[in-house]
């Protein structure tokens, strides 16, 4: 490339392409193409921890029936392990954002009835004076 222009030289060109026409073939002749992540939703990883947990086959068997390696199942069980008081004890933070937008609702209820009130006044008083 010219020093200072924005402009690809002929050789670099060729070079990219030749670089290209090797990858491509690399990639024939191994059959190697990228292979998308798998996703594995949570109700598969509570099943497999929970026949983890068992310990009625080892971990390998699990992780080849499963198509999952073995160490990924480790740590999905410590996790689960790990996070298992929550399902007792529930969510500290979920019941006290409930807690306060309760308390959120019942002031906007209680200024919905003031200002309902006060409507109800003025309609009554702007009808006495003959303005409504």
């Amino acid at each position: 490339m010219v020093s200072g222009s924005n402009f690809t030289s002929y050789k670099e060109i060729a070079m990219n392409e030749k670089t290209r026409k090797i990858s491509a073939k690399a990639e024939s002749l191994t059959g190697a193409k990228k292979r998308n992540r798998r996703k594995i939703d949570d109700a598969l990883k509570t099943k497999i921890v929970l026949e983890a947990l068992k310990d009625a086959e080892p971990l390998t068997a699990l992780a080849s029936r499963y198509e999952v390696h073995a160490n990924q199942i480790g740590l999905w069980r410590k996790q689960f392990l790990e996070n298992a008081q929550t399902a007792f004890s529930g969510d500290k933070s979920a019941e006290a954002e409930l807690e306060r937008l309760r308390a959120e609702r019942d002031d906007y209820a209680k200024k919905v009835g003031e200002l309902t009130m006060d409507v109800e006044f003025l309609k009554k008083n702007l009808k006495k004076l003959g303005l409504l």
